[in-house]
């Protein structure tokens, strides 16, 4: 995905606080800009300089790592962090609910095959289970297009990385307020390791949608919106 997810999402926080959307690299308006090294650091690493002072960094889904990560190697500029359907380790694991390993490798296989059928497929995973889950792939599908296509290679890379990476040995050093939304209805990040997540970083505030899939801000935008700006004006600006 690409900056575009945030089209509609982005006006509702705008009204109150300053938003800065970055494209990851490889992705987007960055689709040319890739680390010799494709890691959450490296991700970091390079989006680290577009930072303002004193940001609350939000990710979705593989942003919400890298988000993460920023958290723990940009804390001087960080001072929240929210993640949205995301997670420290995306892949299912012993006793860790996740992504069944075979079906990242299946994406994997199928891109490069078919782009645009794995993109479709792709879609249709993030909105499942969602009332609006017709609308919802639309919107998405609608917004990312206007954007120029990844690098094939960074694409690759990504799924490489949900496989590979592992941020639950670290996330309880994250000392900022953190705020993490997850979906009922998620297959990527089932409700099943929200305890596990909360667990490992017990000072986070955790909610959950009760009727939104993988992507709660495009199927309830406004509702999303509002539990940030809640927390926002509890844990940050208090």
């Amino acid at each position: 995905m690409n900056s575009g997810v945030f089209t509609e999402f982005g006006p509702l926080l705008s009204e109150e606080f300053t938003v800065t959307v970055v494209d990851l690299p490889g992705f987007g308006n960055n689709h040319n800009v890739i680390p010799d090294q494709y890691s959450i650091t490296s991700l970091a690493e390079m989006i680290r300089p577009a930072l303002p002072d004193d940001c609350v960094v939000a990710g979705w889904s593989l942003g919400g790592l890298v988000a993460q990560q920023l958290a723990l190697s940009a804390a001087e500029k960080v001072i929240g962090l929210v993640t949205i359907a995301s997670s420290p380790r995306f892949v299912s694991d012993k006793g860790w609910p996740g992504i069944d390993p075979a079906v990242l490798n299946q994406f994997q296989k199928d891109l490069g095959e078919d782009f645009q059928k794995t993109l479709d497929r792709f879609l249709s995973i993030q909105a499942m289970g969602s009332e609006t889950a017709r609308q919802d792939v639309k919107k998405i599908k609608r917004s990312v297009t206007a954007f120029p296509d990844p690098s094939l290679d960074a694409l690759a890379a990504a799924l490489q990385l949900l496989s590979d990476e592992d941020l639950r040995a670290v996330i309880g050093q994250i000392r900022q307020p953190t705020l993490r939304i997850f979906g009922r209805l998620d297959s990527l990040v089932p409700t099943t390791a929200i305890d596990n997540i909360c667990q490992l970083q017990p000072q986070s505030d955790a909610v959950v949608l009760s009727k939104a899939s993988h992507a709660p801000f495009i199927s309830h935008p406004q509702q999303t919106a509002d539990i940030i700006k809640r927390f926002m004006a509890t844990r940050i600006q208090s």
